[in-house]
């Protein structure tokens, strides 16, 4: 579990630290990457949405073995932008550095599911007699 929660913390910790930033960068992206934006609804929803799932990855390493479930889905989360990446890339329609983007993405989803492996279910009884050892005097 110990493995899990590592990986989660740092997570969410570099998701906040890439994402907040692209509250800041709508205007730069079409110069960075042309063409320009056209949609700001698209792009703060995106933003906005991964932003969330930094927090769900906080939660998750709070205790891994009791939100087991949700890093089924918080896999999904990261290896469908990296499929999305792969399809654009095989169709031409990004350039191998664009496509590099998907890296930290792809690491973190393997780790994800190294973590999930790892780990036992969650038992409530287990749970409550690790927390009555623990309780102070």
């Amino acid at each position: 579990m110990k493995f899990a929660r590592i990986v989660f913390y740092c997570a969410g910790t570099w998701g906040v630290l890439v994402i907040v930033p692209m509250y800041f960068l709508f205007s730069k992206i079409g110069q960075y990457s042309p063409p320009p934006a056209t949609h700001p609804e698209i792009y703060y929803g995106f933003v906005g949405v991964t932003l969330a799932w930094q927090f769900v990855f906080f939660l998750i390493a709070t205790n891994p073995a009791r939100f087991r479930p949700m890093i089924v889905a918080a896999v999904f989360e990261k290896l469908s932008y990296v499929a999305a990446v792969v399809i654009l890339y095989a169709r031409n329609e990004i350039t191998g550095v664009q496509s590099s983007t998907a890296v930290p993405d792809a690491s973190l989803g393997l780790l994800f599911v190294i973590g999930f492996l790892k780990m036992r279910p969650f038992t409530p009884a287990i749970t409550a007699r690790v927390n009555q050892n623990i309780r102070p005097a």
